[in-house]
């Protein structure tokens, strides 16, 4: 069931939102060579509770003989697309990593995405980078009345396939509000004119995944990992929109991110 909200409602999610971007501005000024992704969680762990926030994600229930999500937040390091546990990996000069980041404040959920690079990394895996968060912004353009799913999957495949990426299917964006995930699914693929309709006051994460190599995945034994199968580097941006009529409303921000980050950001 799509569950549409009200403007009193989309503003709470604002702010859900706005400590997303937050605190990812906070994960940006630690990111470099030599610290760990399980540090960083401990960060994004305490800066959201210190908002009055919990962070959505620990907990998160896992599939059959799976352990509920022990982390804060997700971090996916080089050929991991997603749901990368944060581990004492130590970060070299030259990764990249993405991190996922959820939040539940006043009964209403954040979600947002970021890639950073850790240090210098190679121009070939910035264009990477590069290319997925344009496509974001890309579908984010459809995410308007009137329109549907299938004309934000097509938008961003159609702008990453034409510059020689690929795109993941097995893991897709998704509706969100008073839980992380709610219908809609949202795939970063498809065929124009098609899915769900978009009405106003539907919310929704659109968060594409594009791999540098082949489209292919691998879970990995762990359970949440999941990393390309050519072990080539993967992208992941994502906003939170809400449908308007005419223009989407982006709820989750970047701007904190890119004051840290200033001219290096991607």
């Amino acid at each position: 069931m799509i569950f549409l909200k009200t403007d009193e409602e989309i503003e709470l999610m604002r702010e859900s939102n706005r400590l997303v971007g937050m605190t990812l501005g906070e994960l940006a000024k630690h990111i470099k060579p030599g610290i760990t992704p399980a540090y960083l969680n401990d960060i994004a762990g305490e800066f959201i509770r210190s908002h009055g926030a919990i962070p959505s994600f620990l907990g998160y229930k896992g599939g059959p003989g799976v352990i509920d999500y022990p982390g804060s937040i997700c971090a996916s390091v080089n050929e991991a697309v997603v749901h990368g546990l944060p581990t004492d990996y130590v970060l070299q000069d030259g990764d990249i990593i993405s991190i996922d980041c959820g939040t539940e404040k006043n009964g209403f959920c954040g979600d947002s995405a970021y890639t950073f690079c850790v240090g210098e990394v190679s121009e070939e895996v910035k264009a990477l980078l590069r290319t997925t968060k344009e496509s974001l912004y890309e579908g984010i353009a459809m995410a308007v009345e009137g329109n549907r799913v299938g004309d934000i999957g097509n938008t961003i495949q159609t702008y990453c396939e034409k510059r020689g990426y690929s795109v993941v299917r097995e893991l897709v964006g998704h509706g969100i509000g008073r839980k992380m995930h709610e219908d809609p699914q949202v795939p970063n693929y498809g065929r124009r004119g098609t899915g769900p309709l978009l009405k106003k006051g539907m919310c929704i994460a659109i968060e594409p995944m594009i791999n540098m190599g082949s489209k292919n995945v691998v879970f990995e034994r762990d359970g949440w990992t999941v990393r390309t199968k050519d072990r080539k580097p993967s992208a992941h941006f994502e906003h939170t929109v809400a449908v308007r009529e005419g223009k989407a409303d982006i709820l989750s921000t970047f701007e904190f991110i890119e004051a840290v980050l200033g001219d290096k950001a991607i």
